[in-house]
């Protein structure tokens, strides 16, 4: 029996790569016995995209466009996606060409075996080193802060069933990490591993700032572990100080400074204020992060704005 299969794709200013894009996925479509809606959500772009997808949608009524009102993000973009396909699975890819779609048939044939979620893995990257690197240490640090564990080099290119889908949607949360979310969600899941091909056209939309950010981000949301850190380094200091403490009370007032050390009134009282103002300053600088987190969830703002849609 044909299903319905949706792909969501974020846009930000995918001018050139739209026609391509376009094309080659309705040329793998051809050979599908499922039915499909393709959403794209046009996530603020300066440039020509949103006439090249009023063009295409024109042209296919399957095309479907989601204009949002400004620069959400590309999370964002993927979480409105989510929020209006219709399909039994959603398919989840860039708009830069980068995701091979001729391995599309192969997630829904996956799918079809059972599985709920078909993760795309890099095996290969072009990424400049500090992006590379950096995303490495990210995720290294995540798997052993967090409760959920994330796969490195997993991308945002994947497969969802409407199961899937259906308890996403529940997640309220406006600062998030969408391949987080999922794993968080558990599911059967199966992987597909391909060699990330090269941006033909445009520059990437997340710079090294904004993946900083997002980085920053989804460690305060999917870990309490940066909480936890001011309670250890507070006990790490208060032993340190204790001994310390200790060592100076015998050796000094004791023993009669038998190393001649002449611990001072003064130098004492100063290293005890040095570490208590650390403990301090580390204690709010963290509690500040989590205040301003939760300060976003609880304004309760809309997560993104649309101002108009095509073809739903």
């Amino acid at each position: 029996m044909a299903k319905l299969i949706s792909f969501v794709i974020p846009v930000y200013n995918e001018e050139k790569n739209l026609p391509l894009l376009y094309g080659k996925l309705k040329e793998i479509l051809k050979a599908s016995n499922h039915e499909h809606e393709i959403i794209f959500v046009n996530d603020g772009s300066n440039d020509g995209s949103a006439s090249e997808l009023k063009k295409i949608s024109v042209l296919d009524n399957k095309v479907k466009v989601i204009e949002f009102s400004r620069n959400f993000g590309k999370e964002i973009a993927l979480t409105a996606g989510l929020h209006n396909c219709f399909g039994d699975c959603g398919i989840m890819l860039d708009a830069d060409l980068q995701h091979p779609i001729e391995l599309i048939p192969e997630f829904i044939a996956k799918w079809e075996n059972g599985a709920e979620v078909v993760v795309g893995v890099r095996s290969n990257t072009s990424e400049k080193f500090i992006k590379k690197y950096g995303s490495l240490v990210f995720y290294k640090i995540m798997n052993r802060i967090s409760d959920t564990a994330l796969l490195p080099d997993a991308t945002d290119f994947r497969l969802l069933d409407r199961a899937v889908i259906s308890e996403f949607r529940r997640f309220t949360e406006k600062k998030r990490l969408t391949r987080g979310l999922i794993a968080w969600l558990g599911f059967k899941r199966d992987f597909v591993y391909f060699n990330a091909k090269p941006r033909i056209n445009g520059v990437p939309g997340y710079g090294t700032l904004k993946l900083i950010k997002l980085a920053m981000s989804s460690i305060v949301s999917l870990s309490l572990f940066p909480l936890k850190i001011a309670g250890y380094l507070g006990i790490f200091i208060t032993l340190i100080s204790g001994i310390m403490g200790l060592f100076i009370v015998l050796e000094k007032y004791i023993f009669n400074d038998p190393w001649s050390l002449n611990f001072s009134g003064s130098a004492i009282l100063a290293v005890i204020i040095l570490f208590l103002v650390g403990v301090i300053l580390s204690c709010l600088g963290l509690i500040a992060l989590y205040i301003a987190h939760i300060h976003n969830e609880v304004i309760n703002r809309p997560i993104y704005v649309i101002r108009k849609k095509e073809n739903f």
